[in-house]
C-alpha cells in the first residue's frame, strides 16, 4: 500500500471513529447513502407543534417527557428517549399542510470530509512567490461570509483578508487527543485564502458553524444562515444527503429568508461521493424542482470540481449542479504547524471549487450591476467552456 493511501485508510479510520463515538448521532442508509441526523428529535414549524406532540404520543411517547425548545423564531425542536425518527417525520408529512416545515435535524458536514481531501489529508506545499497581502482600501466592497470552521489565527493568511469575531475563532487543534490534527482544522483558512487569492479583495467574514471535525447540524445551519444581515455572498462547503431526499425542511426555510427578495447568492458544494442519481443538500436546492419551485432557487449556484481536463471522479453531479471550477490539488492557506512549515497546502475537493465560484462572482458585480445579475454573468461565461457536459470556470 502506498504512503498516500495509508495516509487516507487511516484519516477515514479516524473520522469513523470519531463519528461512531458521538453518541447524539445516528445514522441511516437510504437508497444507499448514508444520512446522518441527530437522535431522538424531530423539526417543526411552530404551528405544526400540537400535532406533532399528538404524534410523538401515537408513537407511544408521554406528552411529560417530551422536551421541546425553540432554535429560531417559528421552529420548533422536540426531543423524546428512542424516537424513531423516520417513522415520525413520515406520519407528521401525511398530516401537516403541504410546504410544512418537518423534518429530522440532519447532521451535514465538510465538503473534503467524506474522502479526507478527497485524495487524502491536507499536505504541505510552498508558499507561492506572490505571498497574500491585507486587502487594498479600494477591495471589493462585495460582502462575503464563508459559514464554515472557525479560523484558526496562526496562519500565513492575512488578518487584513478577513474578519472574525472571537467566538468565530478555532481553538482546538486535536480534539480527540489521538495525536493527529482535527480533519477540518485549518478548513476555513483555505476557503478564505482561495477567496484572497482569486480577487482582487473582498470583505470576507469568517461565521464558525463547523467544528474541527467538519460537522453541524441543520438546526444551528438554519440559525445562522437565517441571522445574516450584512452578507451578498454565502459560501457554504458543506452539506449531506436527507431522509427520502426530500429537501431538509429547516434549511430550505431559512434560505427562503436569507435569498427571497434580495439581492444575495449562496454558492454550495456539490459533494464528493462520486454520484449523479441523488441531491446532495444544500447545493441540489440549485434545482428549482429540487426547491419545490421556490422563487429563490436561481439564487443557489451548486459547485463541482474539476481537475483542468475532466470532472474528478469522486465530484457529485446531476442535474442540479450549476458549474464546475477547479477542485484538485488547489493550493492556499492553511495553518502554521509543524507539519506545515510554509503553513500553506494542497488539498482537493468541492470544498475548494466552491470559493473560485465565489470570487468570480465578487470580481463581476461591479460591471454586471447587482450581485445576482454577477452570478448569472459567471453561469453564462462557464456555458461557453462547459466540461464533460457541465458549464466550467476554467
Amino acid at each position: 500500500m502506498s504512503v498516500a493511501r495509508e495516509r487516507l485508510e487511516r484519516w477515514l479510520q479516524t473520522r469513523d471513529e470519531r463519528l461512531s463515538g458521538l453518541p447524539w448521532l445516528r445514522t441511516e442508509t437510504h437508497a444507499g447513502r448514508t444520512v446522518r441526523f441527530v437522535a431522538d428529535e424531530i423539526l417543526v414549524q411552530d404551528t405544526g407543534t400540537a400535532i406533532a406532540h399528538r404524534t410523538l404520543a401515537g408513537l407511544g411517547h408521554r406528552t411529560s417527557e417530551i422536551a421541546e425548545d425553540e432554535p429560531s423564531a417559528g421552529l420548533r425542536r422536540l426531543r423524546t428517549s428512542g424516537l424513531d425518527v423516520s417513522a415520525a417525520v413520515r406520519r407528521l408529512r401525511g398530516q401537516l399542510p403541504q410546504g410544512s416545515v418537518v423534518g429530522p435535524n440532519h447532521v451535514f458536514m465538510s465538503t473534503p470530509h467524506e474522502h479526507g481531501g478527497p485524495f487524502g489529508p491536507p499536505v504541505a506545499a510552498d508558499a507561492p512567490p506572490a505571498k497574500l497581502a491585507p486587502s487594498p482600501d479600494n477591495a471589493s466592497p462585495v460582502r462575503v461570509v464563508v459559514m464554515d470552521t472557525g479560523i484558526w489565527l496562526d496562519s500565513p493568511l492575512p488578518a487584513g483578508c478577513y474578519s472574525a469575531t472571537p467566538e468565530n475563532h478555532e481553538t482546538v487543534l486535536d480534539g480527540d487527543a489521538d495525536g493527529m490534527l482535527d480533519s477540518d482544522v485549518g478548513h476555513a483558512n483555505f476557503i478564505a485564502g482561495v477567496v484572497a487569492q482569486d480577487t482582487a479583495g473582498a470583505q470576507v467574514r469568517i461565521v464558525k458553524i463547523l467544528d474541527s471535525f467538519g460537522v453541524c447540524t441543520e438546526a444551528d445551519l438554519a440559525v445562522a444562515i437565517t441571522g445574516l444581515t450584512d452578507t451578498d455572498v454565502l459560501n457554504l462547503s458543506l452539506g449531506g444527503f436527507s431522509i427520502g431526499d426530500l429537501p431538509p425542511a429547516a434549511l430550505s426555510a431559512a434560505l427562503q429568508t436569507f435569498l427571497s427578495g434580495g439581492d444575495r447568492v449562496v454558492v454550495a458544494a456539490a459533494g464528493n461521493n462520486g454520484i449523479a442519481d441523488r441531491p446532495f443538500w444544500p447545493a441540489a436546492f440549485a434545482a428549482g424542482q429540487a426547491a419545490g419551485g421556490a422563487s429563490w432557487a436561481g439564487q443557489v449556484l451548486a459547485v463541482a470540481a474539476h481537475d483542468g481536463t475532466a470532472i474528478c471522479e469522486w465530484s457529485n453531479t446531476g442535474p442540479w449542479v450549476s458549474v464546475a471550477a477547479p477542485g484538485a490539488d488547489i493550493v492556499s492557506t492553511y495553518i502554521n504547524h509543524e507539519l506545515f512549515t510554509s503553513g500553506w497546502a494542497a488539498w482537493s475537493g468541492t470544498s475548494f471549487a466552491t470559493p473560485k465560484v465565489v470570487a468570480a462572482i465578487v470580481d463581476r458585480v461591479a460591471t454586471a450591476g447587482s450581485v445576482t445579475a454577477a452570478a448569472a454573468a459567471v453561469r453564462a461565461e462557464a456555458q461557453g467552456n462547459p466540461l464533460g457536459g457541465y458549464p466550467a470556470l476554467r
